[in-house]
Order: C-alpha cells, then structure tokens, then sequence
C-alpha cells in the first residue's frame, strides 16, 4: 500500500481551496476596481491545473501499479489488463470520468490565463471566476459524492476488470476528446457571464470568443464521430447511430454549439444578435450540464451511462439548477440593456444564419424533448415507453432539410439585404447540378427513390453551393483567369475553413443517405464451406479456430471473400469471453472502403458446426465520419485565421 491515493485526495481538497478564492477574489475585485484581487486570476488559475494534474496522474500511477486498495482501480481494472486500457480505467467509470472532467476544465481555464494577456484585466478577471466557480462546483460533486481516492480494506488480490465494452483502442481518445468539447463550453459560458457582468457585449466580444468556441465545437465534433465509431465496430450489429439517450446527452450541445458559432459571426462582423448570441452561450453549457446529469444521474439505461446512487444524481440536479438558474436570472436581468444591434432586410445573410440558428435550437429542443419524454412518464408512474428511431426520424430529420437548405444559400447572401432574383440566379446552376447528380447518383447505385433522392440533392446541394462560392471569388465576372490563382491565395482562412466545414457536412449527408437507402443486410446460418453472395462478394466459411487473448479467450471465425473473380480477401469475426466478468463479446470483422464495408459479425453456435453469420454491405458509410473530420478540419483552418493571432488591446 502507498501514499499515492491520499497525495491525490489532499490536492484535491486544495485544488477546492483554490478554486473557492479563484471564484471570488478575481470577481470582487472586478466589481471593486482591486487590481491586487484581480491580479489573482491568472496564478489561480496555474495552481488549480497544476493541482487537478497531480490527482489526476495520482490515480493514473494507482491503475498502472495494479494498487487495489483504490476501490476505483478494484472495481475497474485487473493484473491481466494491458497497459492502455489500465490508463483508459481511468475515466471508464463514474469516479474517474468525472476527475478527467475536472482535468479538462481545469486545461481550459488554464489555456484561457495564458492566451488572453492582450484582454483588459477586469474582463480576464471575471472569465476566470466564473470558470473557477464551475470548478468549485464539481470538486465539491467528486469529494463528497465520487471521490475516485476512496480505500478498500482489506485490499483484494486482482480487480473486477474494466467493462469489456470499453476495452477498445476508440475508448482510449473518445472521453477526452468528448470532454474537451463539453468542458470547452465553458469558456464561451465564462465569456457571457463576464461580457453581461460588464456590460461589453460588442463585436469586440464576438471575436475574443469565437476561436474558443470553435475549438471546443471541433473537440466535441471529434468526439462524437469517435463514439459513432466504436458503436459501429464494437456492438456487432453495424449500427452507427443509436438515439441512444447519451448520444443525444453530446448531441444536444454540438448543435447548440453550431448554432452559436454562426450567431458570433453575425455579432462580430454586423453588432446584431447580440442577447441571442449570448443565450445561446449560455444555452450550450447548460446543455453541457444537463448530459452530465443524464450520464451520472442513474437515471438512464444506456450502454454508454454510469449506474450510480441517487445522491449524485440529486447533487447534479441541484448544481445544473443553480448554474442555469443563475444565468438566465443574469440574462434577464442585463439582457435588455445590451440593444438589438443593426438592422437588416428580409433577405440577407444575417437573416440566413438567423434561420439557421432556429432550426438547430429548435432540432436540439426536438432532442431533448425525445430523450426525456420517458423518464418524464417514468418518474410520474404513467408508465414505461421507449421513444427511438421512429421518433427522432420523424421529427429530426425535416428540421434538417431547411437547416440543409439554408447552408447552401447564406454563404452567397450578402449582409444587411440581397437582391432576392440575383440571388437566385447565382445559385440556379448549383441547384441543377444538384438535382443531376443525385439522380444519377440513384440510378448508378441500382434505384432511384424519393426520399434518397431528397437526401441526395440535399447533400449535393451543400457541395455545389460552397463551389459557387468559390467560383466566384477566384472568378469573378470580367476578371482575367491569370489572376484566380493570386485571388484564391487572398481568401481568409476563416473563410476556407468554412467551406471545408460545409463540405464535411456534404460528406456527412451523402454518406448517411448512402448507407440508409442502399446498404444490405443479410443473416444466414453457415456451416462450414458454406457461401452466401451479397452485392457481388461471396462470403465463404470456413469455420471457427480458438485464441487467446491477454484476459480472454476467442473463437475466431474463418471468412473468406471473393469479389468478381479477384483475390480472395480473409475476415476475421471473433466471439470473445472475457476470464473476470465472463461477458461474451461480438467484434465484427470489417474490410474498411471509400465507397463501400464489408462488415461480418457472429451470433450463436446452432446444430453443430454452424453459425448464425451477419453479413452487411455498407455503401459509403465511411463518409459519415470523414465528413465529421472535415467539418473538425475546417474549424481548425477557422480558429487560426489571423485576425484572431492579432493581440489587441481593447480598453475595458
């Protein structure tokens, strides 16, 4: 037994001490003209990382040494783990997940005290109190609730293992990408909070904020695809989106998140939306929270959710109701004071982003309302109901097309008004493009239908608009093509970024219509040698062999594939049972594409040497998560515009 789990527990309780006077000092002394308590923020917030970062590589050091005095590291690791899912451990369960939320905010509240020397002091002050604050409030939530240090006496010989589902090379990055993304929500929180605290909500505003929005939006944006990901390739049924209620838990702030990077574009280039902007901030984070009460709660059945005691979820509850509660007293009290802005016409960009907006707050709202509904009905005794594809097809999906639609158009609206004929003509040659490709888009994968169709010209339209764009900028009327290339160079980042973003979004869509309309599924029993033939590939087995695992044992299907008379391709499904917790496990064997999966998994053992054999080809599904990389991309491109590299003083 060492000291290492109380030096994290005691840094823990200090981290508390120093976020309590990082919450108040800097604030009051804001309030006050105190330079001395304002000039606490910046060490405040050094100390508060360098204290969570001790606790957090204490209970690393705990898992890696196999130290089960720690009833975290009992109940979620095991001496056959290997090394990188012992350092996954550390956030595969409620204690630990909650500590890398921690870490994660205190990463941000760091980064924001060493990229922000060329703000005013009063207004560092405050964004670094209010991200204090949130900090005292989930130390306070892990030392009485989920303290990740806590002993077990007598210690055990070996540990309860990490939940098998977990032990994937995507559960290693997908938490701290997802965190970074929830926790980076924060920041464009502190901004509000300190903006309608001093009553400086301008353009100037707008642009300090937005790059950490836009960082924190392409972390979560990773993060989900991440997810997505493992839930395509680890739960054996080819799934890659679930409306599972903790998927929607990081849906919900990605598109709040959406909506509000295009509200400060609209509040930094024109001064309008500006009271909308800083709701939505507001909204973002609170949607942040509210999926940490979900997740943590109990409250939920999901394979993603933490069944813990019903103390933390009313901890959360009780948080989360502060917090927003706070704020939005905040927002109405200071809200009417800050003005509408500029005005602008009918038809005009701002109008564009301003129906953009709605729609995804609306399509978040959409969400919520699905996730909830049934825990609603649940907690009032009316019953137990599921509300699943159906639903969010139903609903989420029109909310899109418009969404979609809007895309497409704003970027070539103009501000302040737009000739609505002009407009128009610009884009009828996109439109066209469009409606052509997608039909033969249709006709080339073997049926056209409607709906695909729809979905088609949707996702092409995206692609067709952002090469209007493009076209005329490098290409002007009357312009000489020697001088595209000098124009193309001139183009801001900023701008690029956005039209890599779209296109990821095009990507996105085209491959989820793709997959959703064309791919084919089939479940056959096979004996050994024999075949079944989907799309042109012939799928042969061969049996089954047994291998052992670091902590399980395998039976691992022998497939073979044949393509149009080409080289045999060999796939490898396996049935896992892991030695501690005795779960059986499916891990599909998929031959990855750019326009196409083969995807196998195993079910059941039936009649002797048979098997149950899922076989599925996936048309363009890989689509799906390099649009998400694309839209990421795009947002890295934006973030290092250069008018955000500028370090200019503005007068508090």
């Amino acid at each position: 037994m060492t000291l290492i789990p109380e030096v994290g527990h005691f840094a823990l309780w200090l981290a508390l001490g120093v976020a309590l006077v990082l919450g108040v000092l800097p604030l009051a002394g804001a309030a006050n003209g105190r330079s001395d308590w304002m000039g606490l923020a910046r060490p405040g917030a050094y100390a508060l990382f360098f204290l969570v970062a001790i606790a957090f590589a204490c209970l690393v050091v705990s898992f890696v040494r196999h130290d089960f005095s720690v009833l975290y590291v009992a109940s979620n690791s095991n001496t056959a783990l290997p090394l990188q899912y012992r350092i996954a451990g550390v956030w595969g369960g409620h204690e630990g997940s909650l500590l890398l939320w921690v870490q994660m905010l205190a990463l941000w509240t760091v980064a924001v005290a060493a990229f922000s020397r060329h703000l005013p002091e009063a207004v560092v002050a405050r964004i670094l109190a209010v991200m204090g604050l949130v900090s005292v409030g989930f130390l306070l939530f892990m030392l009485f609730t989920s303290n990740p240090f806590d002993r077990l006496f007598p210690a055990p010989l070996d540990g309860r293992d990490l939940n098998p589902l977990l032990q994937d090379p995507g559960m290693v990055i997908h938490p701290p990408m997802l965190y970074m993304g929830y926790v980076g929500f924060s920041v464009a929180f502190a901004f509000a909070i300190a903006a309608l605290l001093g009553g400086n909500l301008d353009s100037t505003w707008a642009r300090w904020t937005r790059p950490w929005t836009t960082v924190a939006w392409m972390f979560l944006t990773i993060g989900i695809a991440l997810g997505s990901s493992w839930a395509y390739y680890e739960l054996g049924w080819g799934g890659w989106w679930f409306w599972d209620p903790v998927e929607n838990a990081s849906l919900m702030p990605w598109l709040l998140g959406t909506a509000l990077i295009h509200s400060l574009a609209v509040t930094e280039k024109r001064n309008s939306f500006k009271s909308w902007t800083v709701l939505l901030a507001i909204l973002a984070f609170s949607f942040s929270l509210l999926g940490t009460f979900l997740v943590r709660s109990g409250v939920l059945s999901s394979v993603h959710a933490f069944a813990t005691d019903p103390r933390r979820g009313l901890f959360i509850l009780a948080f989360l109701t502060v917090v927003v509660g706070a704020s939005f007293a905040l927002y109405a009290w200071r809200a009417p004071t800050v003005g509408l802005g500029k005005r602008f016409g009918l038809w005009s960009k701002e109008s564009a982003l301003l129906g953009n907006n709605v729609l995804l707050v609306v399509a978040a709202l959409a969400v919520l309302l699905g996730t909830l509904y049934p825990l609603l009905l649940d907690a009032l005794g009316m019953g137990k109901i599921s509300v699943g594809p159906p639903y969010f097809d139903a609903v989420f999906m029109p909310l899109m097309a418009p969404t979609v639609f809007l895309m497409g158009v704003g970027p070539l609206a103009r501000w302040k008004e737009t000739d609505l004929p002009s407009l128009a003509l610009r884009l009828r040659w996109a439109a066209a493009v469009a409606v052509l490709a997608a039909l033969a888009t249709g006709a080339l994968a073997g049926e056209v239908r409607l709906v695909s169709t729809l979905g088609l010209v949707m996702a092409l339209w995206i692609a067709a608009s952002v090469a209007t764009d493009l076209w005329e900028r490098v290409h002007p009327a009357g312009a000489a093509w020697a001088e595209a290339f000098s124009r193309a160079r001139q183009i801001p980042r900023a701008l690029v970024g956005m039209m890599v973003a779209h296109l990821g979004i095009a990507a996105f869509c085209f491959g989820v219509v793709m997959v959703k309309s064309y791919e084919v599924e089939r479940d056959v029993k096979m004996a050994i040698g024999d075949s079944t033939t989907v799309r042109g590939y012939t799928f042969t087995f061969n049996g089954v062999k047994e291998l052992q695992g670091p902590n399980y044992v395998a039976l691992q299907g022998q497939m073979q594939v044949t393509h149009n008379g080409g080289a045999p391709l060999e796939m490898r499904p396996e049935k896992r049972i892991y030695r501690v917790q005795k779960n059986p496990m499916t891990e599909a064997a998929i031959d990855a594409g750019v326009t196409r999966d083969l995807y196998v998994s195993m079910g059941e053992k039936v009649d002797g040497d048979a098997w149950i054999v899922r076989v599925y080809v996936k048309p363009f599904i890989n689509w799906i998560w390099g649009g998400c990389l694309l839209m990421a991309l795009g947002g890295l491109l934006a973030v290092t515009d250069r008018r955000y590299r500028r370090k200019a003083g503005v007068a508090a």
